[in-house]
C-alpha cells in the first residue's frame, strides 16, 4: 500500500518498548503484592512458621515442671507418713515396756504376799516353839525352832524382842507399865514380834518402864 507510510515487512514481530519511566517491573509488582498482602516481609513470614516449636517446648517443659512437683509432694506425703508410723511405733513400744514393768510390779506384789501370808501362818509356830524351849522343852524343840527362824530370817524375816530399846508404838504393842525415870522403853519382852522384808508383820508385845 503507498501513501500512508512505511510499509511494515510481513513476518516481522513488532518493536519491544522499554518500560515508561516511573512504572514498575511486572515481577516487582508481583513482589509488592506479596508483601502488602500478608503484611510481612517473606523473612518474617518464614520465622513465623517456627512459631509452633516453640509453643510445643514451651508446653513441655511447664508439663515436665508439674510433673516435678507432683512427685515432690508424693514424697512429702511418704515422709509423713512414714513419721507417723514410727511415732506410733516410739509411743507402743514404751506402752509395752511400761506394761512389762506393772506386770513385773504386779507379780512381785503377789508373791510377796503370798510369802508373806505363810509367814504369818507360821508365827504361831515359832511361839510354841519358844515357849517349849523357856519351860524345858528339850534340845530337839531348840534345834527345830533355830532351824525355822534361820530358813526364814534368810528370806528376810526380823524377830523383835530386844528389851531396853526406846518404845515404839510402830513396832510395840505396850500391854503392861511400870514406873521409871526418863523417857519411855521397853522393860521386858512377853511376846516376840517380827518384821517380814523391813515391815512390821507382827508388833512385839512389851512391859514398858517410865
Amino acid at each position: 500500500m503507498s501513501g500512508t507510510g512505511a510499509d511494515v515487512p510481513t513476518g516481522a514481530e513488532p518493536e519491544r518498548t522499554s518500560p515508561v519511566e516511573g512504572e514498575a517491573a511486572p515481577s516487582a509488582v508481583a513482589e509488592d503484592q506479596v508483601v502488602s498482602e500478608s503484611g510481612e516481609a517473606p523473612e518474617a513470614a518464614a520465622g513465623s512458621s517456627d512459631a509452633p516449636g516453640g509453643d510445643l517446648d514451651a508446653t513441655a517443659g511447664m508439663a515436665a515442671e508439674v510433673e516435678v512437683d507432683v512427685v515432690f509432694s508424693e514424697i512429702a506425703a511418704v515422709m509423713s507418713e512414714r513419721d507417723e508410723y514410727r511415732d506410733s511405733l516410739v509411743r507402743l513400744q514404751a506402752d509395752f515396756e511400761n506394761y512389762k514393768k506393772r506386770v513385773s510390779k504386779q507379780t512381785d506384789d503377789m508373791r510377796d504376799r503370798a510369802a508373806e501370808s505363810l509367814v504369818e501362818k507360821l508365827l504361831p509356830v515359832l511361839d510354841t516353839a519358844e515357849l517349849a524351849i523357856a519351860h524345858g522343852g528339850g534340845e530337839g524343840v531348840a534345834q527345830l525352832s533355830a532351824t525355822l527362824s534361820g530358813v526364814l530370817e534368810r528370806e528376810g524375816l526380823e524377830r523383835i524382842d530386844k528389851a531396853g530399846e526406846p518404845f515404839d508404838p510402830n513396832c510395840h504393842d505396850a500391854v503392861a507399865h511400870e514406873p521409871g525415870d526418863g523417857g519411855q522403853e521397853v522393860a521386858e519382852v512377853m511376846r516376840s514380834g517380827y518384821r517380814w522384808r523391813g515391815r512390821v508383820l507382827r508388833p512385839a508385845m512389851v512391859k514398858v518402864r517410865g
